[in-house]
């Protein structure tokens, strides 16, 4: 069974830093486009970075040059290094294939305190 377990988020002051990791279960991973989204209370969910099979990124403008998507395909894994976080940052982020997306998973909440 396909699956997305998300993990890594937390409490933080504005300007911490904070590193989440996706674990995907399933064949597709390395050949796929990956995502790291967010949602917001009472906003709609917003992708914030993703990168290519091949590795190449691209980011959501907010948060150029503060959040860097990596992944490792033998892991089956996808990471987002966010650094310098402000308090509009606070979301639940979730991982995801960009194309034809699967079930979501649970997420993991990212909380940065003013």
């Amino acid at each position: 069974q396909v699956q997305l377990v998300e993990s890594g988020g937390g409490l933080v002051q504005a300007g911490g830093s904070l590193r989440l990791s996706c674990v995907a279960s399933g064949s597709f991973f390395g050949f796929s486009d990956m995502g790291w989204y967010r949602q917001a209370p009472g906003n709609q969910r917003e992708l914030v970075a993703r990168i290519t099979s091949t590795g190449t990124t691209i980011y959501r403008d907010s948060v150029k040059g503060r959040f860097t998507i990596s992944r490792d395909n033998a892991k089956n894994t996808v990471y987002l290094q966010m650094n310098s976080l402000m308090p509009e940052d606070t979301a639940v982020y979730y991982c995801n294939k960009v194309f034809n997306s699967l079930a979501w998973g649970r997420g993991t909440q990212v909380t940065v305190s003013s």
